[in-house]
């Protein structure tokens, strides 16, 4: 998996690129698997993408063998994205990523910011984030792995808005996965933190492998690859020039 930080450090897209491109998240965030492409050996122009009708992006470049997937996710100053073999689910491939910074909105209480999701939360996830023996610093972090663990399941499924989140549940104390009451059987959910120093950030990659288990694991330290923005689009633009 790879992440790039530093968000604020990058002010603009150089002029050789579309105006399309030239937002921060827009333009990393269409570059990460161009990149992964280019250390394939593909050349730039035989690069092609698509869309499903819900909007995921995914890889039509002819004669990757095995195909690419991937997803790309951001939040405020971190995008990430999660990659490997497209085995289930093709095209787009049932791979998705979430992200997100510990925080709560300025002026609320973390009680009040639970209430304001309280419609996307099961009764048992309410539970565990309000439960009196935990910090609130530990609360907010059960929040998030729950929060983007069910946002990577939907993005993997390539399920556009309107999904009912309380349809998964995720049991961050007995490291269970539930969807419509039953276990996530054949799914892989890979946790982790990011970056090592400055604000903080949570996520979870989900992938749909198959068979009969469910997976949830940390993501180890070697799997993740972190860039710093402008020195990554740097990088890029010249590796595709």
């Amino acid at each position: 998996m790879s992440y790039v930080h530093n968000l604020a450090g990058y002010t603009s897209a150089p002029p050789t690129l579309t105006p399309d491109l030239s937002s921060k998240g827009s333009l990393i965030g269409n570059l990460l698997p161009r990149v992964l492409l280019r250390k394939r050996g593909v050349a730039e122009d035989a690069m092609t993408f698509a869309a499903t009708d819900t909007g995921k992006p995914y890889c039509t470049t002819p004669g990757i063998d095995p195909p690419l997937a991937f997803n790309v996710t951001h939040d405020e100053g971190i995008i990430a994205m999660a990659f490997g073999t497209g085995d289930l689910g093709p095209p787009a491939f049932c791979i998705g990523v979430d992200v997100m910074k510990l925080k709560i909105p300025p002026r609320t209480t973390f009680t009040q910011f639970v209430d304001i999701v309280d419609s996307q939360l099961t009764a048992r996830e309410k539970d565990l984030i309000l439960a009196t023996d935990v910090t609130e610093e530990e609360a907010i972090r059960r929040f998030y792995w729950i929060w983007t663990l069910k946002e990577a399941y939907t993005k993997a499924l390539g399920i556009g808005l309107g999904f009912d989140f309380r349809r998964i549940e995720y049991d961050v104390v007995e490291e269970k996965v539930t969807v419509d009451g039953e276990p996530a059987r054949g799914w892989q959910f890979l946790r982790f933190e990011l970056p090592q120093s400055g604000p903080r950030y949570v996520g979870i990659a989900a992938k749909f492998i198959g068979g009969r288990e469910t997976s949830i694991s940390e993501l180890s330290e070697g799997c993740l690859v972190c860039y710093d923005a402008v020195s990554f689009v740097n990088r890029a633009i010249e590796e595709m020039s």
